[in-house]
Order: C-alpha cells, then structure tokens, then sequence
C-alpha cells in the first residue's frame, strides 16, 4: 500500500484516501525528513517547505500542495530527481474576488468615493486578477492591467506598462507568484523605487505573497502618505509578522483572503486528483460531498434611498466582512497560525441569495455578475 504523509490542516481530507493509502497526518511544520524517509507522497500546505533539505534520501514521488501559489517547493529539484509535483491553479480565486471585493468597499466607504470614480491598475491578470478585473468592471471602475508573461505571449494591447500603471491608478492589486529571480523576477517588486513612482494618494492592496513588497519601503511609503493606504493579508517572513506595519496598514488580515470553504475544497479536490492521476488510482473525480451551507444565506435589502455602490456594499459584507478578519489579527497577532486553523465557514457569493425591495436601480445586474443569486 502506498504510504502517504498529509498535512493535518488540509480541510474535507480525512477519511478520503485512507482506502488506498497508509496516512500519516502532521502539522505542516512538522513534516520533516525523518517523518517522510518512507513515504512515497505529500500533500501539503504553504507551510512545508519542499527542497533538497526535506527530500533527500527519501522515496518521495508525488508533492501535491492544495494552494496557488508553489513556492514553497523547490520544482527545479523536484523535477532533477523525477519527483512529480502539482499545485491547484485557481482553486481560491473566487474567494479572493471576495477579499478584494470587501477591501475595495471598506475603503470607499471610509474614504467617501465612488469606486466607479476610481481606476485599478491590476499587477498579474491570471485566475485570480481576471476575477478581480471582472469584479471591478462590474463596479464600474476603469480598469488597467499589467501582465508582462501574458503580454509577451498573447501580444496583446490590452496591457499596460508598470510605469504607466503606477502613475494614473487610484488603487493598486496585487497578484502575481513570487518569483525570486529571471526576467519576471517579483521578489521584492515592490521596493523604494517602485513606490517613488506610484501616483500620490493610492491604495495598495497585496493578496499575492509578503515577500513581493519590500516591508521597510512600505512603511515609509505611508509614513510618507505616498499611500493613503494598505491591505495588507500576506507578510513577509509570516507567521512572525512586521507589528508596526499591521498598526500602519488600514486592513490587515492573516494570510487568509483565499480562505474561502468553496476556494478550500477545490483545493482538496484538485490535490487528490493529482495524486490519483500520478499513481494510477481510479478515485480523480472525487469532490467534497457537502460543503458548510452559510448561516443566513438569504440577504434582504430595501433598495430604496441606497445607490448601487451601496446596495452591493450591503450584499458582500453579509458574505464577507473584512473588518472580523482584521479584529481578530490586531487583537493577537500572536495568534495568526490559530486564526487561519480555526478559520470559520465563509462561502463565496454564488451560495447567496440577494433579495431586493424596492427600485434596483443597476444593483441587481451587478450583483447578478458577481455571481450572486437575485430576486426582485
């Protein structure tokens, strides 16, 4: 029987391969070489790191990580040593559609203006920035993108340059991989040069990795209102985060915009296909057969006296309200590996329904693009 070491926290897993593997379950730190010298598989998280120092002298053939993002597995080594690997491309972009959504609102409302008053530039336009385009196209903002791999392969107009972006956008979104070298290199992409050229007075938004933006030149971006504002939901060098940035930023949340049940059972299922795939298990088309309903997952709003932007604003924080998330890493951040562990059910914007009374105005058909169910 094959022998499997699983990451502990990978939610809707338990029960799921034990018919066809022997699994060891452990906390994602702890899944070390001595604990997989036996193993022929793992499916992890970001939280283990792939290389050489973890892999060597092991009979591991098969790394199956339930994230986007890859990273944290040294593929150059994977693959020098027939080592199969598989991430789950796209799995939670819906709900970082979400996050972004939510960011996006609180800080309109806080700042008093319209989002469709205001131009997005979006740094890395795949599964998860084409979401976020369409997002903000269905709010009504003017929309710029930059994507130098789609660029250079599609040869597209519909991109912009970086210089070009920085300069003119009002909020900035960030969603590339980190890629710590070569000609997308976008370690530290964002640094003190970068910031000098953005357009005074916008907003950054980073949902793609902590390591993309230069912490200290961050802080001295705000300190210097260069930005009037940070979300902030990935750090770097996390767990251990930078606390004074956490008290500059005006959101800051704990790694968790993709966090979504609907974004982490997608995940799951797209892992346990790879896994079956590479061993020739007839099990590939498995998905979590129940997936938590929300708890009120009917929305009532009185349309009237409310324009668009407000009636949305109402819908998506019924969904998902980005202010839980920043109480609960401000109160301890500390307890930012616990937060994420414990994180509640939070479904995506398709599991709602949104009733309107009163005059819809544009509402319905905004709502009805983000995917929300609508009933007049």
């Amino acid at each position: 029987m094959l022998r499997l070491v699983a990451d502990d926290k990978i939610p809707f897993l338990k029960g799921v391969l034990e018919s066809f593997a022997h699994v060891t379950w452990l906390p994602g730190n702890q899944i070390t070489r001595d604990a997989i010298k036996k193993a022929d598989a793992l499916l992890i998280r970001t939280r283990t790191r792939c290389d050489a120092g973890l892999l060597k002298g092991t009979k591991v053939r098969f790394i199956g990580t339930t994230t986007i993002g890859f990273d944290h597995i040294d593929t150059e080594y994977c693959e020098k040593n027939n080592i199969v690997w598989a991430n789950a491309p796209g799995c939670n972009s819906s709900s970082v559609q979400q996050y972004v959504a939510s960011a996006l609102l609180k800080i309109s409302a806080e700042s008093g203006f319209a989002l469709r008053d205001k131009t997005l530039g979006i740094i890395g336009v795949g599964n998860v920035g084409s979401k976020v385009e369409k997002l903000a196209r269905a709010l009504g903002m003017n929309v710029i993108l930059n994507d130098p791999p789609r660029e250079r392969a599609e040869a597209s107009e519909n991109f912009t340059s970086l210089e070009r972006l920085l300069g003119v956008s009002d909020i900035i979104t960030l969603h590339v991989p980190l890629n710590k070298s070569g000609i997308d290199k976008t370690w530290h992409f964002f640094d003190a040069g970068t910031f000098r050229k953005i357009r005074r007075g916008a907003w950054l938004i980073n949902t793609a990795r902590g390591e993309v933006v230069d912490t200290e030149a961050l802080k001295d971006a705000l300190v210097d209102e260069r930005l009037a504002g940070a979300a902030i939901d990935v750090w770097e060098k996390e767990p251990e985060i930078d606390i004074p940035l956490m008290h500059m930023a005006f959101l800051a949340t704990p790694h968790v915009a993709g966090y979504s049940s609907d974004g982490k059972a997608n995940g799951t299922a797209m892992a346990v296909k790879a896994f079956c795939e590479a061993f020739g298990l007839p099990f590939s088309g498995w998905y979590p057969p129940e997936v938590p309903p929300p708890t009120e997952p009917s929305i009532i709003i009185d349309s009237n006296s409310k324009n668009d932007e407000e009636i949305v604003r109402r819908a998506v924080f019924h969904t998902y309200n980005i202010v839980e998330d920043d109480v609960k890493l401000r109160f301890d951040p500390s307890r930012f590996e616990k937060v994420r562990e414990q994180y509640p059910v939070r479904r995506e914007f398709q599991a709602f329904t949104v009733k309107l009374k009163g005059d819809p105005h544009q509402a319905g058909k905004i709502l009805e693009d983000l995917g929300f169910r609508v009933e007049a």
